[in-house]
């Protein structure tokens, strides 16, 4: 026969209050049951947060693996000064479109890097903003996201897109302000994501 230890104190102390504690521990399992099933296991909560319009964060790092691409390293004043090429962007952080275009951005910084300046920008500031003319961006923003201008050397836009614009479409505006070939390989891209947070551009096969 098995000896009954006396209660020890604590089990003394909690004895009047026990039957409350063994409600808020029920209460508890229940309320995680219930946000389990809510959840679910296979839930895409990272897929969900890219298409809706949320803040997450800098989208760049997020959903293109790269948040090297702002803030901008020149202003548009300084490259039109330099004569440099420039693709000049718009997009917000909290638009579900921004966040799909941003891979194809990033991209152009692998293909196109080392010859253009890469100027994009959030619309925040730029609405309801005069224009003070060429060398300012809100010269360019039409009032949509993501839209795409690309500035030759002699500071003419060769090219003004907005939406989910063809990679295709920028790279051939981008030979014609550099007097630069396109990158060699098959035409198309595709966007392939490598985790739950990032997707790449790869050509398509």
């Amino acid at each position: 026969m098995t000896p009954v230890l006396p209660p020890t104190p604590l089990l003394r102390l909690l004895a009047p209050i026990r039957p409350s504690l063994d409600r808020l521990l029920a209460l508890g399992s229940a309320l995680a049951l219930l946000l389990a099933l809510v959840i679910g296991p296979g839930a895409p909560a990272a897929f969900a947060a890219r298409d809706t319009d949320s803040f997450d964060g800098n989208i760049f790092a997020l959903y293109a693996g790269n948040g090297s691409l702002v803030p901008p390293r020149s202003t548009l004043e300084q490259s039109l000064a330099e004569h440099r090429p420039v693709v000049l962007a718009f997009y917000l952080d909290d638009s579900s479109v921004s966040k799909t275009f941003s891979p194809v951005l990033s991209e152009l910084q692998r293909t196109w890097g080392n010859n253009v300046e890469l100027i994009y920008l959030t619309t925040d500031n730029l609405q309801n903003r005069p224009d003070t003319g060429p060398s300012d961006p809100a010269h360019y923003w039409k009032g949509t996201i993501p839209q795409v201008v690309v500035i030759d050397a002699n500071g003419t836009v060769v090219f003004d897109a907005a939406g989910q614009v063809n990679t295709d479409a920028i790279d051939a505006a981008l030979a014609k302000a550099t007097g630069r070939p396109a990158a060699q390989g098959p035409k198309g891209t595709v966007e392939r994501s490598f985790n739950e947070f990032n997707s790449e551009i790869t050509p398509a096969r």
